[in-house]
């Protein structure tokens, strides 16, 4: 009997796999429209949907750092309708959720990789009128002018810019306050207004700004300087190993999807990343197509978790 029950799951399965997908698929987004999730989300979907025959739905779910996204994809059924896109915010912000005993979610246990779709770096920014050409000029200046406090926003708590920036205020000893917003639009917009002082995102988001002279770039989290804005510096240049980061996009899905499902999502998602109109779309925007295997997209999640984990933990995250 046993077996019969395995044979029936088994072909059960293959046959879902075979006709997958027979409706709409969904992906949700962490952050509002605009942000370089949500277009490479809308770039990469497009795509798939051609390949597939049927609608791909980007649905934009912010909030709390990107988590509630999270959370809707870790509830729902595991069949490959529903899916998440995410960035390097969701390792860290998805460890200071656990840390806090705020998470809605196992971010070790409820996802599996789909694709990476881009390697993006994350920049800081700064409104023009703040002194100095670069970061460590900035953390000169508010270690000189110690009345002078500096607001810096990020994607919400618990997010890559509120984590970097705390790393940052320690590393330099300089007290900056944390202003969350719902995503990288509304911060840009406050940045560029100047109503906060600092500010980041992945490049794709803010390099036209930057190059229009709207804000400026003080570091990217890179390992090495980026072709786009080759004289600005990385954060490991100027004296800050801690922030260094790789920045990516990319896609999961509920844990227990099937195999055959997942590896389906996996080469159509992969392949409309590689798809000359769509990498030449990324490439405008600063974004490295990568398409990758789900273990890729799994790996890096759970390394940067690791890298962070320690750093969160010690600064307390509670927001």
């Amino acid at each position: 009997m046993r077996k019969l029950v395995f044979l029936l799951i088994f072909l059960c399965g293959g046959a879902a796999a075979q006709s997958f997908p027979s409706k709409p698929i969904r992906v949700l987004v962490p952050f509002p429209a605009g942000g370089t999730t949500d277009i490479v989300a809308r770039l990469v979907g497009q795509r798939v949907s051609e390949q597939v025959g049927q609608p791909v739905v980007v649905e934009n779910r912010a909030g709390a750092g990107g988590t509630i996204a999270a959370a809707e994809v870790a509830r729902a059924a595991p069949d490959g309708y529903t899916l998440l896109i995410h960035n390097i915010t969701f390792p860290i912000a998805s460890v200071a959720a656990a840390l806090a005993n705020r998470a809605t979610y196992n971010a070790d246990a409820d996802f599996a990789g789909v694709s990476i779709a881009v390697y993006v770096p994350f920049v800081w920014t700064a409104h023009p009128s703040v002194p100095g050409s670069n970061l460590k000029d900035v953390v000169t200046h508010l270690q000189k002018n110690r009345n002078e406090r500096y607001t810096y926003g990020s994607t919400g708590p618990g997010s890559t810019m509120h984590v970097l920036g705390e790393a940052l205020s320690r590393a330099a000893g300089v007290e900056m306050t944390h202003v969350p917003f719902k995503g990288a639009a509304p911060l840009k917009q406050e940045l560029m207004a100047g109503r906060i002082n600092l500010g980041g995102d992945q490049l794709s988001s803010s390099l036209a700004d930057i190059k229009a002279g709207k804000i400026k770039a003080l570091a990217t989290s890179a390992s090495r300087r980026i072709p786009e804005l080759p004289e600005v510096p990385t954060v490991r240049e100027l004296g800050f190993p801690v922030l260094e980061a790789e920045g990516w996009n990319g896609f999961f899905a509920p844990a227990k999807t099937p195999r055959e499902v997942l590896d389906r999502l996996n080469r159509e998602f992969a392949a409309a990343v590689k798809h000359p109109e769509v990498a030449r779309r990324m490439r405008e925007m600063a974004a490295e197509p990568i398409g990758s295997s789900g273990a890729e997209q799994e790996a890096i999640f759970k390394r940067q978790m690791d890298q962070f984990r320690p750093i969160i933990k010690e600064m307390r995250i509670e927001g």
